[in-house]
């Protein structure tokens, strides 16, 4: 049974006293059974310890946002999947498409920080996702295979079934916009299908597959009602509590 869950991605976003208010409201509203839900987030690295020193005892796990396809080494700024899970971090983001933008990361960069990850007993979340002009171009489903592919093929099934995957729109993230419940619907469908194709229906029906792209209260609901989706990467509306906490209840 593939896990439902909500995921705060922080991005470069508050100071230590902000993050640790953040959290303690998060985890004091978390009230009851959660059941089956699952509650994520991922502050910047300088919070990491904190974040993992106050969650404990509560049902939220945390995760860096990057690690470095490097074991060990001179690279300065480089932060190794070793010291995150040596922090009891327990997840990672993979190649968000901000990393992708901005830094440069290809699927086959994307494809060693996996491997760093699984190999340091950290669940990789992987992100997927096109540009407006792709979609435009008609080359969702081109761009969206190849990413999987690239990066993803090389895994065993067993280690297939530790990774989580992300499906986020790039015209949609800070932008306001979101992709209608329907379109996303689609591509979800469309990312079980490619892994069904080399993996198996059964291996690929066990894969949590997120949301993300400008998620909110108001349409959290409407979009974690699809079959394929099973819960979101937030952005911005993780950093409110009041905002986060409705969107964990909406699963």
């Amino acid at each position: 049974m593939r896990k439902k869950i909500v995921a705060g991605n922080w991005k470069m976003n508050l100071n230590r006293s902000e993050a640790t208010e953040l959290i303690n409201t998060v985890s004091e509203h978390l009230s009851g059974d959660i059941q089956d839900r699952h509650i994520w987030i991922f502050p910047p690295f300088p919070f990491l310890t904190d974040a993992v020193r106050k969650t404990a005892g509560t049902p939220i796990k945390v995760g860096a946002q990057n690690c470095s396809m490097y074991t060990s080494g001179a690279y300065t700024g480089e932060v190794a999947a070793d010291m995150i899970a040596s922090c009891d971090a327990e997840l990672v983001l993979v190649g968000h498409s901000e990393r992708r933008q901005y830094f440069n990361e290809s699927n086959l960069v994307l494809t060693e920080k996996i491997n760093q990850a699984l190999g340091n007993n950290l669940c990789p979340v992987y992100c997927v996702g096109e540009t407006l002009e792709e979609r435009q171009g008609g080359k969702v489903e081109e761009v969206i295979e190849k990413q999987l592919v690239q990066a993803l093929y090389h895994l065993s099934a067993e280690k297939l079934q530790q990774v989580v995957i992300a499906y986020e729109p790039v015209w949609a993230i800070g932008t306001g916009e979101t992709a209608t419940p329907d379109q996303a619907q689609e591509v979800h469908a469309f990312i079980r299908k490619v892994l069904a194709d080399q993996y198996g229906e059964e291996v690929a029906n066990e894969i949590s597959i997120l949301y993300g792209g400008s998620v909110k209260p108001a349409n959290a609901e409407e979009l974690f009602a699809m079959n394929d989706i099973d819960g979101g990467l937030i952005g911005g509306a993780s950093l409110k509590a009041s905002d986060f906490i409705a969107i964990f209840n909406a699963l």
